[in-house]
């Protein structure tokens, strides 16, 4: 059977993982139950009518919800929510103001975007599904004009703090945003007994940081999901150039032609 449907797949061009915003209230009901398993059942979030089964708040609302479906199965796989600057006067801000001090970031000039509550299917997390959801997000930045892509990006706190501190101190070495720019979390992290590996980074984080986004500033301690939250920005116009085609369809900057404008 997955030799059929792989044949069919090449035959009619149509690839397995595809994705696109939410246009029905069932879609976004798949999206929500999603969220569900992965955060509540899976991880033990701490939320409201839990036992719903669905995973939702006051912001959803007002969000656009990114689905990646398999074309296999039918099955949505990995979703995230997008809020966008036309939007938070609704919802009396960005989801991530609300575990950060964002006055210095919002005061750029441009248009800004936030995603949130993104999450995989346990099945599909050694696949490209992150790099199909990533598509779809920058299809929405291209071409809807957005200057900066926010977010909120989580280290599971199983192993205790110390791991989620240490991925800190190596992302404040390596990849920490202009001084101007600090954000400052409203629930600061716990200090650790002892400060553990950073070992490999949480995937999503890794991809902000594969495209060129900064982190904000010190973790927010998020007790209900169990997690510590790390502010990211990426400046659209910052984008790492290795993405910049694929992202916008940008062509990448040659080196001699960088060091004309340096």
């Amino acid at each position: 059977m997955a030799t059929a449907a792989r044949d069919v797949t090449r035959l009619t061009r149509t690839p397995r993982l595809v994705t696109a915003l939410a246009q029905h209230p069932h879609e976004i009901t798949e999206s929500l139950a999603l969220r569900h398993r992965v955060f509540v059942r899976e991880m033990g979030a701490r939320v409201e009518n839990a036992d719903s089964g669905l995973e939702r708040d006051a912001f959803d609302g007002h969000c656009r919800h990114l689905l990646v479906r398999d074309t296999w199965t039918g099955a949505v796989v990995a979703s995230t929510r997008i809020l966008t600057d036309d939007r938070i006067d609704a919802t009396g801000g960005f989801y991530s103001a609300g575990e950060f001090d964002l006055d210095a970031v919002l005061a750029l000039p441009g248009r800004f975007m936030e995603i949130g509550r993104t999450c995989v299917h346990p099945d599909y997390r050694r696949g490209g599904v992150i790099a199909v959801l990533w598509s779809g997000v920058s299809e929405l930045i291209r071409r809807e004009g957005y200057q900066h892509l926010i977010g909120c990006a989580s280290i599971e706190l199983d192993q205790g703090m110390g791991r989620a501190h240490a991925i800190y101190r190596y992302l404040a070495d390596n990849h920490m945003g202009p001084a101007s720019q600090r954000v400052a979390p409203r629930l600061a992290l716990p200090a650790a007994d002892a400060i553990s590996p950073p070992g490999r980074l949480p995937p999503l984080l890794k991809a902000y940081i594969s495209l060129g986004a900064r982190v904000g500033g010190p973790p927010c301690w998020d007790p209900d999901f169990g997690v510590a939250d790390l502010f990211m920005h990426l400046d659209v116009a910052n984008l790492c150039p290795r993405y910049a085609r694929h992202f916008l369809h940008r062509q990448p900057v040659p080196a001699r032609r960088m060091a004309a404008i340096a």
